[in-house]
């Protein structure tokens, strides 16, 4: 089963990007995220939906 939550490192691969970065878009609330105790995980939609955004903003422009 895949898990529905990933660590921020598991984005970071997912989206060929650094670990900092995949930070700095929660912060910027550009990538939802959310929190269990002391961690920070993003759900696996929330990364579709991230992509689908940087898509439509492609066609857009």
């Amino acid at each position: 089963m895949e898990s529905m939550l990933l660590k921020p490192e598991e984005v970071a691969e997912c989206l060929n990007v650094g670990r900092s970065k995949v930070y700095e878009l929660m912060r910027a609330g550009a990538l939802e995220s959310v929190q269990i105790g002391a961690c920070r995980r993003v759900p696996r939609a929330a990364v579709t939906a991230y992509v689908e955004s940087l898509r439509a903003n492609l066609v857009a422009s």
